[in-house]
């Protein structure tokens, strides 16, 4: 059965569960961090597609004070716990959030930059392209896209990797087992070559891989 994101105990439990599940998550934001750092100006708007509850909203806020911020989810108690996080430091208004996806967004406004952090992977592949294509829209020429997503894994052997792994970062056999039972219900994952192909027919250039952490990899690419 897939994860019901828009569940109370799913919400609270979030953060402390996606770090024992996505391996290096703290070190993928970092990344991010520094890239964005050396790619926008000082005065940009970026666009964070599924922002959760909120965790890579804070760290923005705190480190680049002159950015707007606009944050999308389709789940609204996501929407809600992002909100209360980032409430003590959002004190001149700079997030705003939108309850829906990508296609909500007005046209008319272009971003600097676009993330799509662990929330590509969730899109049906028939949705894909349109997902991918509504980002690719809404960015100004040359803007910055990064997404960071589960691949497919080839062999049975990366499953039980990832399973290890998982269970040394925290997560009890039973729930790596049920992680794993999940991955058809919960997941639809491109191959590195697919990724590629779906971010250019969605228009965007000089894509690249910027990190991989066994079976996740992040790319970045250009409008």
């Amino acid at each position: 059965m897939a994860k019901d994101f828009t569940a109370q105990q799913v919400v609270e439990g979030y953060d402390d569960h996606i770090r024992k599940l996505i391996p290096g998550y703290e070190v993928v934001h970092q990344q991010i961090q520094a890239i964005l750092k050396a790619y926008l100006p000082e005065q940009a708007h970026i666009l964070i597609v599924g922002c959760g509850t909120g965790y890579e909203l804070r760290y923005l806020l705190e480190n680049f004070p002159n950015w707007q911020f606009t944050a999308t989810d389709l789940s609204a108690p996501m929407l809600k716990k992002a909100r209360t996080y980032i409430q003590d430091i959002d004190l001149h208004n700079r997030v705003r959030f939108v309850l829906g996806d990508i296609q909500v967004l007005n046209q008319t406004i272009r971003f600097d930059a676009a993330l799509s952090i662990l929330v590509t992977h969730f899109v049906s592949f028939q949705h894909k392209a349109m997902f991918l294509h509504g980002i690719h829209l809404r960015l100004k020429e040359n803007a910055l896209f990064l997404t960071f997503d589960l691949v497919r894994m080839q062999t049975d052997k990366e499953k039980w990797v990832l399973k290890n792994i998982c269970e040394s970062n925290g997560l009890t056999e039973n729930q790596t087992t049920a992680m794993l039972a999940r991955l058809t219900d919960d997941f639809y994952p491109l191959s590195e070559s697919q990724s590629f192909e779906q971010l250019q027919r969605a228009g965007f250039k000089h894509i690249s891989r910027f990190t991989q952490i066994l079976c996740y990899q992040g790319f970045i690419a250009f409008a």
